[in-house]
């Protein structure tokens, strides 16, 4: 009788991720995968709500936030040893020595990676994956792909994995066991320092999928191109500023002598910024952290 209650399960399952891989008729130009990956990200979306937040926010609950700082580090130390490594294949030489003298730093003075010495000692913290490297070296995205929990990808990003995975000094933990638990305890503590991020995408994005899509492919782009030129805005339009009364039309009745008159020049002339304002970030122009909202085991 269980058996075919969870054989039933199962089918409903199917049909529900057959049904929602055919809502998307006209996918959007570059994410040819666009049915799928819908699918996957509200699988992903839900997998996250009802198992890895909850897990996530009972240890932000239990475990004190200087040990969760000592966590990060430890994990960001030992990433510190692949990116190292992906500096190097970019012949990246600065950054990659760079990369090499925080792990011996941090492992060194700050007790094994628990705190980030390096930093400190001006040594700025690098990204890096095999992803990174493959595009370094012209190798196309591919289509945009959503992994089954580890969140957004593309094609060639989720064939650096791989290698990712081989180079990850928790790949070569033992037992078996041991690493796998620290895997899991980086992807919980990983989850953890993204809830502020998740919250404000919640609020902030009327498609979460188009926006976490749009976010990871410009990043990634950013990544590539080693930062050069301006940070991605995502295609956030900014909203209008409304504080502003003197390029406002005239109230209906008022005179006419009332309207703004252009300068000779024939430009409209600049309005001044409401008392008060100062420098504003425009409206609807959030940057994700890095790797957001992807849950890889690094």
């Amino acid at each position: 009788m269980q058996a075919k209650a969870m054989r039933r399960a199962v089918m409903i399952a199917c049909a529900v991720a057959l049904t929602g891989c055919a809502t998307v008729t006209t996918p959007t130009k570059g994410d040819p995968l666009e049915s799928y990956n819908r699918t996957m990200f509200t699988i992903n979306d839900k997998i996250d709500q009802y198992a890895f937040k909850p897990v996530a926010q009972g240890y932000v609950w239990a475990v004190p936030e200087p040990v969760r700082n000592s966590v990060t580090n430890f994990f960001s130390n030992i990433g510190d040893v692949y990116i190292a490594a992906n500096n190097l294949l970019q012949l990246k030489i600065a950054d990659g020595v760079s990369d090499i003298m925080r792990v011996a730093i941090n492992t060194v003075f700050g007790v094994g990676g628990l705190f980030d010495v390096a930093t400190i000692a001006k040594l700025p913290k690098h990204s890096g994956d095999f992803g990174l490297t493959l595009g370094h070296y012209g190798v196309p995205p591919g289509p945009y792909l959503v992994l089954p929990l580890l969140g957004p990808s593309t094609m060639r990003d989720t064939s650096g994995l791989v290698v990712d995975y081989l180079g990850n000094p928790l790949t070569y933990v033992s037992p078996d066991s041991v690493s796998w638990a620290l895997y899991g305890v980086n992807l919980v503590n990983v989850r953890a320092n993204l809830l502020g991020a998740t919250d404000v995408l919640a609020d902030a994005a009327l498609d979460k999928y188009s926006f976490v899509r749009n976010a990871y492919l410009q990043r990634r782009q950013f990544l590539i191109t080693g930062g050069e030129g301006s940070m991605p805005d995502y295609d956030e339009a900014p909203l209008p500023n409304y504080g502003d009364t003197e390029g406002a039309a005239p109230a209906v009745g008022a005179s006419a002598t009332a309207a703004p008159v252009a300068p000779a020049s024939g430009r409209a002339a600049a309005p001044a910024p409401a008392s008060g304002t100062g420098d504003t970030v425009p409206g609807n122009q959030y940057v994700p952290p890095a790797g957001f909202p992807s849950f890889r085991l690094r």
